[in-house]
């Protein structure tokens, strides 16, 4: 079975993700939840369908602007409905706007997303599964572990021998302090 980091050598829409995005830490708002956005639209589908939409998801939801979609009422509901750029489900769409403001109470509770999920750090999948469950919307335990691993909280993003796992590595992602203090 070939993993990831085979498949996305080389290829145009995958090579760019695979190199710079999947796996790297981040505590940029905005990217944390590009990456949640991507993976709830994800869901049932395909990871190259969700990269060719890419753009279409940037500008649908404001290039991740926790307190503009926050804002969403029901006409930009509609609007997202008819965007042919995202996935038109109207759970997912539902999901992404009450997400957005689960995010913006972190703030006050955590100081943001990255503080929530700091937190909570370490958690093994099966208790971040159900975390996530408890606190926003559309994310079971595929959702939940592939967001995860893509912002470095839990391993498996890339093999040990891909060039990419020696640069992140190098930037310390929680899922390793996790690993040297089980």
């Amino acid at each position: 079975m070939s993993t990831y980091c085979e498949f996305a050598n080389g290829n145009e829409i995958h090579g760019p993700y695979h190199d710079h995005v999947h796996g790297f830490p981040t505590e940029n708002e905005s990217e944390l939840f590009e990456r949640l956005l991507l993976e709830i639209n994800q869901a049932g589908l395909s990871w190259d369908l969700m990269l060719k939409k890419r753009e279409g998801f940037r500008a649908a939801y404001r290039r991740f602007d926790v307190d503009r979609v926050a804002a969403y009422g029901e006409e930009d509901r509609e609007r997202l409905l008819k965007d042919p750029r995202i996935i038109r489900n109207k759970l997912k769409v539902n999901a992404v706007i009450e997400n957005a403001r689960t995010i913006r109470a972190m703030r006050d509770s955590h100081g943001g997303f990255a503080n929530w999920l700091q937190a909570h750090h370490p958690l093994g999948k099966f208790d971040w599964v159900k975390l996530f469950k408890k606190t926003f919307k559309f994310t079971g335990g595929e959702i939940t572990g592939e967001f995860l691993m893509s912002i470095g909280y839990l391993p498996g993003a890339h093999r040990e021998d891909c060039p990419v796992f020696r640069k992140i590595a190098q930037l310390k992602p929680p899922w390793m302090d996790f690993q040297h203090t089980r």
